[in-house]
């Protein structure tokens, strides 16, 4: 029965933190923030979609982001991450995995996520063809410690559950 289980369900973590610059548009879970800052990367740098990317290729045991999509090839300079995470989607569908649910936290001084929260869950549920019931945003601080606390960068942390579908 145990080895029923590890194979049939799987569960995953991903983490993802970017340093905020001035100049750079801010996007979380495919939605543009209105923010004076934008966070640094090689994509769009989409730390939200980039944990659960992680999460997602961990519990299907395909990896990580860097491996898939590494900062080194320029064809993924500028890549929206929402492109990023349907790849994902694919690469563990190939495998036979589906998602039973998606629970993500974003880790942030500023701005408020609350306002953009549905929107998120809208995109980011589209793109992996799963309902809202299914995935969960949440946001938090850190209490004005660290450098997230000081609003240096933004990071997200996700856990997901995948079900291997039976043949």
């Amino acid at each position: 029965m145990i080895k029923l289980l590890d194979n049939y369900m799987r569960i995953g973590y991903g983490y993802d933190v970017h340093r905020l610059i001035k100049g750079r548009p801010l996007i979380l879970g495919g939605v543009k923030i209105p923010f004076d800052k934008g966070l640094l990367g090689h994509s769009d740098a989409d730390v939200l979609t980039h944990a659960i990317c992680d999460a997602l290729l961990g519990a299907s045991a395909l990896g990580d982001i860097g491996q898939h999509f590494p900062d080194t090839d320029p064809a993924y300079k500028n890549i929206i991450s929402t492109t990023i995470l349907e790849q994902t989607y694919q690469l563990i569908s190939s495998q036979g995995y589906e998602i039973i649910n998606i629970d993500a936290t974003i880790i942030a001084e500023a701005p408020k996520i609350s306002p953009y929260r549905e929107s998120m869950r809208e995109i980011l549920s589209d793109i992996l063809f799963i309902s809202l019931n299914q995935i969960n945003i949440k946001a938090t601080t850190t209490e004005g410690l660290g450098y997230l606390g000081k609003g240096e960068g933004i990071a997200a942390t996700c856990v997901v559950l995948l079900s291997k579908t039976l043949q």
